[in-house]
């Protein structure tokens, strides 16, 4: 026994991993971007249906052979893989929700009445400014892009081709107003997570407030340009709005009835109920109503005459939730318009985002992100040039890690000292943080934020870019107030040491979690 004991005492411990040089973080991300650039070089926008998320794999594959060198077993890369996945799981329930509620909304006429109702009270010269307006409220009430985007931006951009506009700068619309209301609520993840992860007593209506002096010019540029947008666009390929109502009218029992779900939605949301159960259960109130204000759709839907009527209702609710709606009015428009949704329709953007986390939870874990701030953090030597080096690192993490929590977390962490050390107030980084991190995240394609809403809009990343206005302004906006010194408050310096320590942790791992499940859906 007691020459075991020895034998076990001497044995040697297992090596420390080495950190990084610049060339091991570098390369990964050199192998990424070659990677997304040949497969969007080859497939086009098709590229996330599946060529995306196989240029990712390769790409952690590739980091993970950088680890190994580096002295990481194969158990802790594969640990820190597994664990990115892992907390997708919310965000992978929340996504097949999505689906499943998209699909009872158009079977139980909730999105084609919202369609309905917009076409009569909006002139299509101000559409696209009214869904920047609409969608930047409903994102205060809810907190969340992601429903607002989700439920009315369906809608919108449904409602957009019913009008002969752009779906494309619908969708702009949607995404700047959604995310402007994200930002400016005390119900929104980030808007509450930011500032804690900050520290140094910064609280969440100071954030708020400061937020508002880059989001209030963002949104209101947006406004004046979605305006233009609308008074110049060609509406001369469409059918009449007469037209288009009798054709939707004679698809769908329109009443405000089927607005029920959204309502109950809304209630959930504002209770602050578990995202997944909020919208699952609106999901399954829809279905249940269609039973009763569309049956004849429900019936065309299912298309079973031998069924009885209880197993119609039971069978279409399960394939709406599942695959989707597929409408059969026999109008080419129409259900080309409104079949949609269902879980599986879904399971793409699940596999980018599983993709995506299992690439950024390796580069975390070996070191590599850290590896490639610290040089950032050194050189920027003004105030100006630290701000817009907070806003780099924000959509740089976003295009390199594929996730808006990673580019919020890590750039806090990472500049909370320096700006202590240089006596810029704490509200200043938390504003870059989000004016980068945070609105950037849904213009990349393989980001778990843009895969998702380009998913739920049906429109490319890539197509409705160019006019997200209050996404690219932000940014910009922040790093020019940095130059020229604009609401950029300055403090005493303080020793980094004496600062009370952040709350989440910042000083322990960096938690890659696509989706706090408190609030936003």
């Amino acid at each position: 026994m007691a020459a075991d004991d020895h034998d076990d005492a001497a044995a040697p411990a297992d090596p420390q991993p080495r950190a990084p040089s610049l060339l091991d973080a570098l390369a990964p991300v050199v192998v990424l971007i070659a990677l997304i650039a040949l497969t969007i070089g080859l497939f086009g926008v098709s590229a996330t249906d599946g060529p995306l998320q196989v240029a990712l794999l390769l790409s952690a594959a590739f980091a993970a052979l950088v680890a190994f060198k580096n002295g990481f077993t194969v158990a802790a890369v594969s640990e820190a893989a597994v664990g990115g996945v892992t907390t997708a799981v919310s965000a992978i329930f929340i996504l097949l929700a999505v689906g499943s509620l998209i699909g009872t909304w158009n079977m139980c006429g909730t999105i084609p009445t919202v369609v309905d109702w917009g076409i009569r009270l909006l002139n299509p010269s101000i559409f696209y400014l009214a869904t920047c307006a609409i969608c930047a409220l409903v994102g205060m009430v809810t907190g969340s892009s992601w429903t607002t985007a989700g439920t009315l931006g369906v809608a919108f951009v449904g409602m957009s081709k019913v009008m002969g506009l752009s779906e494309a700068t619908a969708a702009g619309a949607v995404i700047s107003g959604a995310y402007f209301g994200d930002k400016m609520t005390l119900l929104s993840e980030t808007t509450i997570l930011v500032p804690k992860l900050v520290g140094r007593g910064l609280t969440v209506g100071q954030h708020i407030k400061n937020m508002l002096w880059v989001s209030g010019p963002a949104l209101a540029i947006s406004l004046v340009l979605f305006l233009i947008l609308g008074l110049g666009a060609d509406t001369s390929a469409a059918q009449s709005t007469d037209e288009a109502l009798k054709v939707l009218n004679s698809a769908f029992n329109i009443s405000v009835l089927n607005l029920l779900p959204l309502a109950l939605l809304v209630c959930f949301t504002v209770k602050k109920a578990p995202p997944f159960l909020a919208i699952i259960g609106s999901s399954l109130c829809a279905g249940i109503l269609a039973c009763f204000t569309q049956w004849d759709n429900v019936k065309a839907f299912v298309d079973e005459p031998g069924l009885s009527p209880l197993g119609v209702g039971i069978k279409g609710i399960y394939a709406a939730m599942a695959t989707g709606y597929v409408s059969k009015t026999g109008n080419d428009a129409i259900d080309a318009l409104f079949s949609r949704g269902g879980m599986a329709s879904l399971l793409t953007t699940v596999w980018l985002v599983l993709a995506a986390l299992s690439y950024a939870a390796i580069l975390e874990r070996a070191g590599f992100l850290e590896r490639l701030l610290r040089p950032i953090v050194a050189r920027a030597r003004s105030r100006g040039t630290l701000i817009a080096a907070v806003n780099a690192s924000g959509i740089g993490l976003n295009a390199i890690a594929g996730d808006q929590y990673v580019a919020d977390v890590l750039p806090a962490r990472m500049y909370r000292d320096e700006f202590a050390r240089r006596g810029i107030a704490p509200e200043v980084l938390s504003r870059a943080v989000e004016d980068s991190g945070t609105v950037t995240s849904v213009l990349i394609p393989w980001n778990t934020c843009g895969a998702y809403i380009s998913g739920v809009l049906g429109v490319s990343t890539a197509s409705y870019l160019p006019y997200c206005f209050f996404n690219l302004a932000s940014p910009i906006l922040d790093v020019l107030y940095g130059f020229v010194g604009f609401k950029v408050r300055e403090v005493p310096p303080e020793d980094p040491a004496s600062c009370p320590p952040p709350e989440n942790g910042v000083s322990a791992p960096l938690p890659v979690n696509p989706l706090p499940t408190t609030v936003k859906p």
